[in-house]
């Protein structure tokens, strides 16, 4: 029970973060956003997490292997968020959710994992769907779309490195690691970007940026500490209608009926796979019999 509500209260915060995201971008620079994003993160983490492991937080035994995953969740990040400025959530979002379709394409040569024909078909089947949602060469497509797929593809590789390492530390580790390279990176650049924000509504929304981030990643690491992923990572799709229902009411803006069906399609050949993998999970630690051979 407890694994859901963390899955449910983690479902309707980050998409909060991403609308809060694309309500800035009007007026201020996408560097500034990630740096709240991720400066604010990093407040969060250091007070959640500080107290009880002290700096034992920062050690990690594969250091290296932190950075590279953060640095990928933060390029993802930067794509993702300068897409904002030109098209709305729920698209940005659908398309987003082709990256559980790229980490299954990737599982194979780097993790050496066995892909079948099944989950192969509901691959391709997921990007038909992204193309439907994006389609290519018509007055519809914004080259923003493809830079979603930049934030797919790095968060996949990203998820890639988290399975291959992920026993090496402990998750609240990682997720510091992710805050501090994001933030550092970020306030590299900041000078040049900043400017002080004209409202109070803005200056609230920029610190609530970085909490949001911060809380929802946690509330989703305490779900799959409680229960299982192939029954929690369903759940996650849930941000895409809570995407939707924030853009009408924020914004007033409504995915036309071909994001609704590339988006579904997307969304399904998501929950195969996750069906698939949960089946062969089963069968690798289930007692052998003819009908697995």
């Amino acid at each position: 029970m407890r694994a859901f509500l963390f899955m449910l209260l983690a479902i309707n915060l980050l998409p909060f973060m991403n609308v809060a995201a694309k309500f800035l971008s009007d007026d201020y620079h996408t560097v500034q956003i990630v740096w709240a994003r991720y400066t604010g993160h990093l407040v969060f983490v250091l007070l959640m997490f500080m107290p009880r492991r002290g700096i034992k937080l920062l050690w990690a035994s594969r250091p290296g292997v932190h950075i590279i995953r953060s640095v990928l969740m933060f390029v993802a990040t930067v794509c993702f968020f300068t897409a904002l400025r030109f098209i709305d959530v729920p698209i940005a979002s659908a398309i987003n959710f082709t990256s559980p379709l790229i980490v299954t394409a990737l599982a194979a040569p780097f993790l050496g994992e066995s892909v079948g024909v099944r989950r192969w078909t509901a691959v391709a089947v997921g990007f038909v769907g992204a193309l439907i949602i994006i389609r290519p060469g018509g007055g519809e497509t914004h080259w923003a779309m493809f830079l979603v797929f930049g934030t797919a593809l790095c968060y996949a590789t990203y998820q890639i490195f988290t399975r291959k390492f992920a026993a090496a530390d402990p998750a609240e580790t990682s997720i510091t690691y992710i805050a501090i390279v994001g933030a550092v990176i970020s306030s590299i650049a900041l000078p040049f970007y900043w400017v002080t924000p004209v409202s109070l509504v803005d200056a609230a929304l920029f610190a609530m940026l970085g909490f949001i981030g911060g809380l929802g990643h946690y509330f989703v690491i305490r779900a799959f500490q409680y229960g299982e992923a192939s029954v929690l990572a369903p759940f996650n799709y849930g941000q895409l209608v809570m995407a939707i229902v924030l853009s009408y009411f924020v914004f007033g803006t409504f995915p036309d009926i071909w994001t609704f069906v590339g988006g579904g399609i997307i969304v399904s050949s998501g929950l195969y796979i996750t069906y698939r993998e949960a089946v062969r999970g089963r069968k690798t630690t289930a007692p052998p019999s003819p009908s697995q051979t």
